[in-house]
């Protein structure tokens, strides 16, 4: 069973957040990506909760700017090192800490991040087709293949992208799931409770890529090479689990390489035959990999 709560956090924000499992319990956070929303996260919510599964208590917010969270108008609001604040003080919230952060896409920006600056609030992190920093600055500065499959990333940072995405009942949100392949989980239901979000709440999403200078260089336009990150900025010495899904056309499998000089304590699984929504495409796989490595 799923509940719906909010929560108010010390500085102001307010999270919408779904959950399973009773407060008290060892606890597991999920963290969502763009276009994405916390309800993709209810599977695994259900699975961790139940008893013969850890019997865990599961939260999955929806991060600030999404759905019902507060959605600061100041697109320095969504900067990574907010979402940061925002999961930290959530996880207090929650107990003080955690047993595992899992996350994905954009919520891996908070992972790493926090990770790195509050390993003390999580005994593991659970990363899937989310990049690390590093690595992801390094192929947007050097990999024309990165940089072009992130090209869709100025695409979003355009001030008219809100009216161009709800074009045609969000034909090209649509797209960004079929592009790669056929998407059957994609069904009429699932379609709208998406339509709910981005009815809710399509600009908060859009401002952590405007937020971001993490994005290939145009003309007008640095972007990543501008950035440098000192090398304490990026490790992770916290157990962690990467699950890489290789058909994603986003986030190209070099994101990876290199990983371990950053995350010593790195177990890196590749899924082949899984593209970027690899929760919505096989959340059965993606519960049996999370539990192996809560087990150890």
């Amino acid at each position: 069973m799923i509940e719906q709560f909010q929560q108010v956090l010390p500085h102001g924000i307010t999270l919408s957040c779904r959950a399973a499992g009773q407060r008290g319990r060892p606890t597991l956070v999920f963290l969502h990506g763009f276009p994405e929303a916390a309800f993709v996260w209810d599977p695994l919510l259900e699975h961790f909760a139940r008893p013969e599964n850890g019997g865990y208590r599961c939260v999955a917010p929806n991060l600030r700017g999404y759905e019902n969270s507060s959605q600061p108008s100041e697109v320095q609001a969504y900067r990574a090192k907010f979402q940061v604040q925002d999961i930290a003080a959530l996880i207090q919230a929650e107990g003080g800490s955690i047993e595992c952060l899992v996350a994905h896409d954009w919520g891996g920006a908070a992972g790493w991040l926090l990770a790195n600056q509050m390993p003390q609030l999580t005994r593991r992190l659970a990363i899937i087709n989310s990049p690390h920093p590093g690595t992801f600055l390094r192929e947007l500065k050097s990999n024309p293949l990165q940089q072009a499959a992130s090209a869709y990333m100025n695409f979003l940072i355009r001030p008219d992208a809100e009216a161009l995405l709800r074009e045609g009942d969000y034909r090209r949100l649509w797209a960004f799931f079929t592009h790669w392949g056929a998407a059957p989980w994609l069904t009429e239901a699932v379609k709208q409770q998406y339509r709910e979000v981005w009815e809710a709440s399509l600009t908060g999403g859009l401002n952590y890529y405007r937020a971001s200078p993490l994005r290939p260089a145009r003309p007008e336009d640095p972007g990543a090479a501008a950035i440098t990150l000192p090398h304490e900025m990026l490790t992770v010495n916290l157990p962690t689990l990467v699950l890489w899904a290789m058909n994603d056309g986003a986030l190209l499998p070099c994101l990876v390489d290199g990983l371990e000089q950053y995350v010593p304590n790195l177990t890196l699984e590749k899924v082949d035959g899984a593209s970027h929504w690899i929760v919505h495409e096989r959340p059965e796989f993606v519960a049996q990999r999370l539990a192996t490595f809560l087990s150890r």
